[in-house]
């Protein structure tokens, strides 16, 4: 294996990343604002994606759950992509599009947040998720990448799109885990006080 070719993965991570924060720090800051004001009226966040993103969506719901950094109370949040006789039941009964649609129609109120991840932004079952949150009169916080694909067609005005400046998964998703830190420290931070 080439020592430069694993160096050049670290510099395109940082270019990414160094690109991004001109353009999401102000999204991301909206993002924890939504959240916050979810948890702190008894809300939760509703968490999707496939995949790598499935990963992210359940490690965004543990750190929740659990804690970030620091000592908290447990807050709302569930990982849609965890309960497989969830899954295969929807997907064999209904369709593989309809997996995370069916449980924020059964688990969503008006005033919670639905966090919809893909990288692509043109994932069938998180968009079929998004049209399902308006209905429940959720908000939508989308993270996606490579321009945010249809998701830019779904999202009202009071949504969020987190979309990273790039076309490469392993970058887009490098950001995303990135951008779910920033969001559980602006969470705590708020919750908290600054540390």
């Amino acid at each position: 294996m080439s020592i430069e070719r694993i160096q050049q993965h670290f510099q395109d991570s940082v270019a990414v990343k160094l690109e991004a924060v001109q353009t999401l720090a102000v999204p991301i800051a909206a993002a924890i604002d939504a959240m916050f004001g979810s948890l702190a009226n008894n809300g939760k966040v509703l968490a999707c994606g496939n995949g790598g993103s499935a990963a992210d969506a359940q490690h965004f719901a543990a750190e929740l759950i659990g804690r970030f950094e620091r000592e908290r109370p447990s807050l709302g949040a569930i990982a849609l992509t965890t309960d497989t006789s969830i899954l295969t039941a929807v997907g064999n009964d209904y369709h593989f599009d309809e997996i995370f649609a069916r449980q924020v129609r059964g688990l969503g109120q008006p005033g919670d947040v639905l966090l919809a991840i893909t990288t692509s932004g043109n994932s069938p079952n998180v968009l079929a998720a998004i049209r399902e949150a308006h209905e429940r009169e959720m908000i939508v916080v989308a993270l996606t990448g490579k321009g945010g694909g249809k998701i830019n067609e779904e999202l009202y005005d009071t949504d969020i799109h987190i979309c990273v400046p790039s076309d490469r998964t392993a970058r887009i998703q490098e950001v995303h885990l990135l951008t779910l830190h920033c969001l559980c420290d602006g969470i705590d931070a708020m919750l908290l006080g600054d540390e």
